[in-house]
């Protein structure tokens, strides 16, 4: 699955960072840095990294994205997180002003701006999907449903069986209020959890 991770929501890690510029490197590669490697990056980095991590514990063990999850699991299997994670990057996307003041567009063009003057230190995998990303847009095409099917069903290319991700699009328009309710219990919930974590570390390297 690690090719399917890197296409998952980016958008959520990328906009739970905040501002400083290492951070927001740090949860960016953060699925690509493994073991010890992690103690090759500076201190700001590397709290970009247990930012992300953090993100991660928190959401695959809170109730409503395991319900969430759960519900889809018969038809997805061991890719229905990766699918619950899509849809609420898709909620983010596609509600964009309601979480930020900054426009979508202006957002993902200054993250991949970022990325990008970073290039030098980011790990190999990720140089590799840079262009990919960027080239397809994926920050700013989850919103909605045609990029997001593009993504779903190019992830289900890629799986060693038939993983059903195709049809996930699909699924979605089918349930769609009970998704977005539950990104919108959810995500403010996440909000605050990165927060309290991303003051600990920044006050940390400081």
């Amino acid at each position: 699955m690690d090719f399917i991770r890197m296409l998952m929501n980016f958008l959520a890690h990328l906009y739970l960072s905040g501002d400083n510029r290492d951070i927001i490197i740090g949860n960016f590669i953060a699925d690509h840095v493994k073991g010890n490697k992690v103690e090759s990056f500076s201190p700001a980095i590397r709290a970009g990294i247990s930012l992300h991590r953090s993100i991660d514990q928190f959401t695959d063990n809170h109730p409503v994205v395991r319900e969430a999850v759960e519900r889809i699991r018969t038809e997805f299997r061991k890719y229905a997180g990766v699918v619950v994670d899509m849809y609420f990057d898709h909620f983010l996307s596609a509600g964009w002003a309601d979480w930020s003041d900054e426009p979508l567009q202006d957002f993902t063009a200054r993250m991949y701006a970022i990325i990008n003057a970073s290039e030098g230190i980011l790990p190999p995998r990720t140089k590799h999907m840079l262009p990919y990303m960027m080239n397809h847009d994926w920050l700013g095409s989850y919103g909605n449903f045609d990029g997001l099917n593009r993504a779903l069903s190019g992830m289900a290319r890629r799986t060693p069986f038939h993983s059903n991700m195709e049809t996930a699009s699909e699924t979605l328009r089918n349930d769609y209020t009970f998704y977005q309710d539950s990104f919108n219990v959810f995500f403010p919930e996440l909000i605050s959890h990165s927060t309290k974590v991303r003051d600990g570390v920044i006050a940390e390297i400081h």
